[in-house]
Parts: structure tokens; C-alpha cells; sequence
């Protein structure tokens, strides 16, 4: 069984300015989940599945569903403050989501086989996938094997301001011991730095291994997520802004020994639309990556 791809599509995009999920960006206004399903299906992977918002569903079906008619099958869920489980409801005057942990609950009911988790709004690149779809069908069939895609921090810096990222600690065996989410990632006069949860500006370290939130399941995570998400809402659920991310079910499972995930290398370089002045040079990066015959254009 082929393995399936989980987008990531229902952020706000507020950073950016809006919908940067449906804006065209190729040379034949390709998305960037275009080349990530593109890639995707060069590494072997059989179905995608999209988590989206209501408010969006009829433009994001005409503009990108439509373009994947008749090469891969394509389900679309939905991510739904008032998505909970029996017993909860969101603090009144919540509007944020429940972030990137709620979001992939969302595919429970429509994925059985291993899955890779992305970002909507990330270029990941051909090998990002490859290495990924590779450890999925390494899996078939087994529990509680997972995987990260692992990039260099060089390979994930914006120009144009400080980046959010994971920093995986990996023991010697490549598993990883923990995520640590860290802000305001940049290089500053030849110096790689970070701003730490007292908004100060300390070093981070040069050639690190970080989470591009690139991962790799087997079907027993919706479980594990479900009890995970349970937990966090009996304690965070009345929260305005309280956020349930998918680095918080892992970390508590590796700590338990209850899983285990590689990390596993990838050479691919990042790009992406963090800030609405990244746009320019992603038009331009996809246009040499064509023109180098890369891609193809158009993708589909």
C-alpha cells in the first residue's frame, strides 16, 4: 500500500497577508502544495488529503483540487473550533484554532496506511520527500515506528526576518529525544541567533538539525493524539489561544518510550512565504528550478 500525504492548509496566512495557500507562484501559477504534490508522487506516495477551512472550500476545490483530477486521488477534511471531543466546547470568544496537533486529528477517519505530514506553505523539495516516503514504506504494518524530516538550519532561513523552528535533539543512534520550538531564528552580523521566551537574543547553534514540521505516522497515531489532545483540553481547553502541536504528543511519547522517531537527513534546501516579502524571490526560485528543467511547467 502506497503511503498518503497530509496538507496542512488551514492556517491564517496573517503574517503573510492571506491566503498564500491558493497564491500562484510558478511560472503556470503553481502553488507551493502544487510542487509538494507533484514531488510527492515522484517519492511513491498513492493519496493526498487536504485540512482546510469551511470558508474557503468551494475557491480551494476550483483552484487546486481540480488541477490533481485523474493523476491522484484527493480527500479534503475540515479543521473546526467546535471540533472537540464529548465534553468540551471552546472558551467563549475564542477565534484561534487549536493548532497543528488538532488539525491532523482531523484525518482520523480517512487514513489507514503510514502518512507524511506538511505544511501547506513550505517547499520541502524532491528529496525532503523521497527520504520520507522511503521510511513510510519501511513501516507498513508496524506501530509506533515514526519519522522526522530533518533539515539543516542553514537550509531554512528567511531573508527577510526571523523563522520559527524545532530543534531536534537527536541521540547517537539518530532517534530523537525532544523537540524544542524556538523563534526568531536569524543570522545577525555573520551570527546565528534566536530570540529566547524572555525576548532576548541569544545564540542558536550553526548546523543544527530542525523540524520543518515534515513527518512521517503509522495509522496508531490518530490514537495516541486523541488521548494526548484530551489531556491538553482538561487543561488548556478554556484557554483563549492555547495551541495543541504535533511536537507536544511526540515529545511526551518518546519521554514515555512509548514510540520511537528517526530523524532522518535530507539535503533539500527550504524555501517558503513566511513574510509577504519572501514572495518575490519564491517566484524567482521557482523559475530557475524550471528553467533548469527541474519541473515541469505546467506541474499537471
Amino acid at each position: 500500500m502506497k503511503p498518503t500525504l497530509f496538507i496542512l492548509a488551514a492556517g491564517m496566512g496573517s503574517r503573510y497577508g492571506g491566503l498564500k495557500q491558493l497564491d500562484g507562484l510558478g511560472p503556470s501559477g503553481e502553488t507551493i502544495m502544487d510542487y509538494s504534490v507533484f514531488d510527492a508522487l515522484r517519492a511513491g506516495f498513492g493519496k493526498i488529503v487536504f485540512v482546510i477551512r469551511h470558508d474557503f472550500e468551494q475557491e480551494f476545490r476550483d483552484k487546486i483540487i481540480s488541477r490533481y483530477e485523474g493523476h491522484v486521488p484527493v480527500e479534503v477534511v475540515f479543521q473546526d473550533i467546535d471540533n472537540l471531543p464529548a465534553g468540551f466546547k471552546p472558551a467563549e470568544g475564542r477565534v484561534k484554532p487549536w493548532g497543528t496537533g488538532h488539525a491532523v486529528l482531523m484525518g482520523k477517519d480517512v487514513i489507514r496506511e503510514p502518512f507524511g505530514v506538511i505544511n501547506a506553505d513550505d517547499y520541502y523539495g524532491a528529496d525532503g520527500f523521497r527520504v520520507l516516503a522511503d521510511f513510510l514504506r519501511s513501516v507498513e504494518g508496524e506501530k509506533g515506528r515514526w519519522c522526522m524530516v530533518g533539515f539543516n538550519i542553514e537550509n531554512t532561513l528567511s531573508e527577510n526576518g526571523g523563522v520559527s523552528r524545532g530543534l531536534c535533539e537527536v541521540n547517537g543512534e539518530g532517534y530523537l529525544t525532544g523537540v524544542t520550538e524556538c523563534h526568531g531564528i536569524e543570522r545577525k552580523d555573520g551570527r546565528l541567533v534566536q530570540v529566547n521566551a524572555e525576548g532576548q537574543t541569544v545564540p542558536f547553534p550553526e548546523n543544527a538539525s530542525v523540524s520543518m514540521n515534515m513527518w512521517g505516522f503509522t495509522p496508531d497515531y490518530f490514537d495516541y493524539s486523541e488521548k494526548a489532545f484530551v489531556d491538553f483540553l482538561s487543561e488548556h481547553g478554556g484557554e483563549l489561544k492555547s495551541e495543541f502541536y504535533i511536537p507536544s504528543v511526540v515529545n511526551d511519547l518518546i519521554n514515555a518510550g512509548e514510540v520511537t522517531l528517526k530523524v532522518e537527513p535530507t539535503t533539500s534546501k527550504w524555501f517558503g512565504v513566511t513574510y509577504a516579502a519572501d514572495r518575490d524571490a519564491t517566484v524567482a526560485q521557482f523559475r530557475r528550478l524550471v528553467d533548469a528543467g527541474i519541473y515541469p511547467t505546467p506541474l499537471f
